[in-house]
């Protein structure tokens, strides 16, 4: 095989429309535009759901709730969860994010009760459930509010 010998794979390089270029072409007269109407003149261009004059769908469903621009987004986490630490491992929210318990350690966590803990650690967490604390305490550990 030799340089000049290679072609491209059959079907991959496609020929580009040669739109407006007689009636031989195929395209010629209106440039495959079809006869008058919104679409056919130049300029046109619709947003992005509109839907000709008719009221638009996100228009027409019915909106329902409410949703709160400022609420605080928090991380919930199980006991179960905190398992994976040694005995007497200090848990924040950089051990959790280091483990893959949570993605991202930039919110708020709170430690929710599912589950039981038999290891002896130090939980420094935003918050904790009352059944959550007294898990981490009964397994002889600590839960400790920042």
């Amino acid at each position: 095989m030799k340089l000049h010998e290679l072609s491209p794979a059959f079907g991959s390089n496609k020929e580009s429309k040669r739109i407006g270029r007689g009636h031989g072409s195929g395209n010629g007269k209106t440039a495959g535009k079809g006869h008058k109407g919104q679409k056919a003149r130049a300029g046109h261009g619709m947003r992005p759901g509109f839907e000709g004059g008719q009221m638009p769908l996100q228009r027409r469903v019915p909106k329902r709730g409410f949703n709160n621009i400022f609420a605080e987004e928090w991380l919930a986490i199980n006991v179960a969860a905190l398992e994976v630490f040694e005995d007497g491992a200090v848990v924040d929210a950089k051990a959790l994010q280091e483990k893959g318990i949570i993605k991202k350690a930039d919110k708020p966590v709170k430690v929710l009760g599912n589950g039981k803990l038999t290891k002896k650690i130090t939980v420094n967490l935003n918050a904790f459930s009352a059944s959550a604390a007294e898990k981490i305490n009964a397994a002889g550990g600590k839960a400790e509010v920042i």
